[in-house]
């Protein structure tokens, strides 16, 4: 019999320990635990592998949080519907929310997170948020089903967040690595300016015939850069050699990239987005937001990227 590698007894106890999950109550400790547990075993398995970030607290406590029913930042921290104002903060507030486990296989995961009194009373919709994680190979797909269960239209955005390791297993600087688009046009993207909100003036990355772009080590000092209208659907980090080694592939209408400004941290966020933050300026209400979403009643938004690991 073949002998097995580290990484594949890591993700055979992974699995077992989903399966195991299920049966155990949310909100008990029990299930506090073995979750705690799961998470040291994916951290074990990233260090086999060392392209995925480890959410070190040092640079960023997050590694991949959903962002939802907000992506980005609202004017004054506050969105409006039929002239009521709600304040919220950057992100919505899914990401710090506790999901439900819907449902596992041995390479796929389901979870959901309804609305309840606590989300109605800062966010006047109803929704039905599910995740799942499909595993293939050196490959993971994520995706988004938001459902609309009430008679009033569902308004809301939608992106990822995942973070990346660059450089990759501490070798070298991340200023010596790539990125690779998939377009050998340059890139205009958006900057953010006071408030967290899109600056109104665009930039241009420039990329080479084959869609390289060196990372600059000033490229992230502005926060985050924004690329709208769908200029990409695919970006890889490359090793300062040129090889692709992790790749994010989305039909989103934009995207994001990241990094936290002047702090080295040794990771870029890749990040497809169904909305974004306001623009400078902005005065309307939430029906009003560039690429927000709507759902009618009982209307389904179902949308997924994925994850490769290339070499």
């Amino acid at each position: 019999m073949e002998e097995k590698n580290i990484e594949e007894l890591l993700s055979e106890e992974i699995a077992a320990q989903i399966e195991a999950l299920s049966d155990l109550q949310s909100g008990t400790k029990e299930k506090s635990t073995a979750i705690d547990d799961l998470t040291k075993l994916y951290k074990l398995r990233i260090e086999e592998n060392k392209s995925v970030w480890d959410a070190d607290e040092k640079y960023w406590k997050r590694s991949a949080p959903v962002l939802f029913p907000f992506v980005g930042s609202l004017k004054d921290k506050k969105f409006t519907v039929d002239g009521t104002d709600y304040p919220m903060g950057q992100h919505g507030f899914a990401r710090d929310m506790e999901f439900e486990l819907v449902s596992q296989t041995r390479d796929e995961a389901w979870f959901s997170l309804k609305s309840n009194d606590e989300t109605l009373a800062k966010y006047p919709f109803e929704f039905v948020l599910e995740i799942g994680y499909k595993l293939s190979g050196s490959e993971i797909k994520v995706t988004w089903r938001v459902t609309n269960p009430a008679k009033k239209d569902l308004l809301f955005s939608i992106g990822g967040h995942p973070a990346f390791m660059c450089p990759v297993a501490e070798q070298g600087k991340q200023s010596d690595y790539y990125l690779k688009l998939d377009t050998d046009k340059a890139i205009t993207y958006g900057l953010i300016c006071d408030g967290g909100l899109l600056d109104k003036d665009d930039n241009l990355l420039n990329v080479d015939v084959d869609g390289y772009c060196q990372i600059d080590e000033h490229m992230f000092d502005k926060d985050a850069l924004i690329i709208e209208n769908r200029q990409a659907s695919k970006v890889s980090l490359c090793t300062p050699d040129k090889k692709p080694y992790l790749t994010v592939s989305f039909d989103a209408p934009l995207f994001g990239l990241w990094s936290p400004a002047g702090m080295g941290a040794p990771f870029i966020c890749i990040e497809p987005w169904y909305g974004r933050c306001d623009r400078a300026g902005f005065a309307g209400e939430l029906k009003d937001r560039e690429y927000g979403n709507s759902l009618a009643q009982g209307e389904k938004f179902e949308k997924s990227y994925t994850i490769a690991i290339e070499l």
